[in-house]
């Protein structure tokens, strides 16, 4: 079994993503970072533990027993490969789990004007620690950075924080996303943030 900060298969996301396990370090000014493919065995008690955090549960609604947090991920690693669960490996260290996806083949793509090979992102910080001084806008921006250059048919990089959760917003726009729309999904009201390829120097 792979450990955090190597590279890893996960299967089908191959011909819809590309191989996120294979996308590499980056250098950020926190330290070398990395997206590491979820593997449920090593990875579940971690992101299950941060699910359980209030702040973290408020908005991603996955608290409770572990097997909550298993079924959420267990539904993407047997799925289409349109999304990807990823520990974020910084310095060495499991600190955050993302989600990368195909937004225009996800069921966002209702409910706003999805464009081919847009691609998508979901950040939880699992430390306290970690939040409120900076580093999600400045993962996010690493992580967008990398989207873009390991995907040339990605034209944008796009999230949907819920409106309510202004540190979200807050380090999306520090990253270079723009705000676009408020959009109603099925369990929140969003704020659609994007980050354009054109502009990826500028912001």
């Amino acid at each position: 079994m792979p450990a955090p900060g190597t590279t890893a298969a996960t299967g089908p996301d191959d011909h819809l993503l590309g191989s996120v396990g294979d996308w590499g370090p980056t250098v950020t000014p926190a330290g070398v970072f990395r997206l590491v493919p979820v593997h449920v065995e090593r990875d579940l008690p971690c992101v299950g533990r941060w699910m359980n955090d209030p702040e973290v549960a408020a908005f991603w609604e996955l608290a409770g027993p572990v097997s909550v947090t298993e079924r959420h991920l267990r539904r993407q690693l047997v799925g289409d490969g349109h999304s990807v669960p990823c520990l974020g490996v910084l310095a060495g260290t499991p600190m955050s789990y993302w989600e990368i996806y195909r937004a225009d083949l996800d069921p966002l793509a209702r409910h706003y004007p999805a464009r081919p090979h847009d691609t998508g992102v979901h950040l939880l910080l699992g430390q306290v620690a970690d939040r409120g001084r900076g580093l999600g806008g400045l993962l996010l921006r690493a992580v967008a950075d990398l989207v873009l250059g390991q995907r040339p048919s990605c034209a944008r990089v796009v999230a949907e924080p819920d409106l309510r959760n202004t540190p979200s917003v807050a380090a999306f726009l520090s990253a270079g996303f723009r705000f676009s729309a408020e959009v109603d999904l099925p369990a929140k009201r969003a704020a659609l943030m994007v980050r354009d390829r054109h502009l990826r120097d500028v912001l």
